[in-house]
C-alpha cells in the first residue's frame, strides 16, 4: 500500500499505525514534498500533517519553497487536528516577510477556533511570528493579555509556558 492510501485509511487515533507509516516512509527523499501535497487533501490532511510534524520534530527541515507552499495553502485546512499540527510545526519553520501575512491571517482565524488546543497553539504561532517579525510584537502581547483574562485554563497554561521562555 502506498503512503497516500496508508494515510487516508488511518483512523486518526492509532499512534502505532501512523508511526509505522512514518517509520516506513520517512527516509524517502521526497517524503516532505509528498506530505505537503497530501496535507491539503481532505482524506489525508490529519495524517499528513501529523507525519510532517513528526518529521520536523525529528530534526529535519523544510526548504523555503516547501514552507511557501504550506503557507499559501493554509486556508485549505478543514480539520482541527490538521490545523493544530501545522500550528505545532511553526516553531520549526522560517516565515519570510512576504509569507507573514498568510501566516498572520491563519493565526487570526485559528485564534477564534472552537477547539481550545488550536487556540492555544495559535497563541504560540503569534509568538513565533512576532519572534521572526518584530512588528507583530505589540499585537501579540495584546492577544496574550486578553487571553490571560478570558481564555480556558489550558490556553493560559500554553501562554505561561511561552512567557517563561523570556517573551
Amino acid at each position: 500500500m502506498d503512503i497516500e492510501h496508508k494515510i487516508a485509511s488511518w483512523n486518526g487515533k492509532s499512534a502505532a499505525d501512523i508511526k509505522a507509516t512514518y517509520d516506513t516512509h520517512s527516509a524517502d527523499c521526497h517524503f516532505a514534498d509528498t506530505l505537503i501535497e497530501l496535507a491539503f487533501t481532505d482524506p489525508c490532511e490529519k495524517g499528513a500533517t501529523w507525519l510532517l510534524k513528526a518529521w520536523l520534530e525529528a530534526g529535519h527541515s523544510l526548504e523555503p519553497a516547501q514552507s511557501s507552499k504550506i503557507y499559501a495553502s493554509l486556508d485549505q485546512l478543514n480539520h482541527w487536528e490538521a490545523k493544530l499540527h501545522v500550528l505545532q510545526c511553526l516553531p520549526f519553520m522560517t516565515i519570510t516577510e512576504s509569507q507573514s501575512r498568510c501566516v498572520y491571517n491563519f493565526l487570526r482565524l485559528t485564534l477564534t477556533d472552537r477547539n481550545k488546543f488550536v487556540r492555544a497553539w495559535s497563541y504560540n504561532g503569534f509568538y513565533e511570528l512576532s519572534r521572526q517579525h518584530s512588528h507583530y510584537l505589540d499585537e501579540t502581547k495584546l492577544y496574550f493579555d486578553m487571553a490571560m483574562r478570558d481564555e480556558a485554563p489550558s490556553v493560559k497554561a500554553r501562554i505561561r509556558n511561552i512567557m517563561k521562555s523570556g517573551f
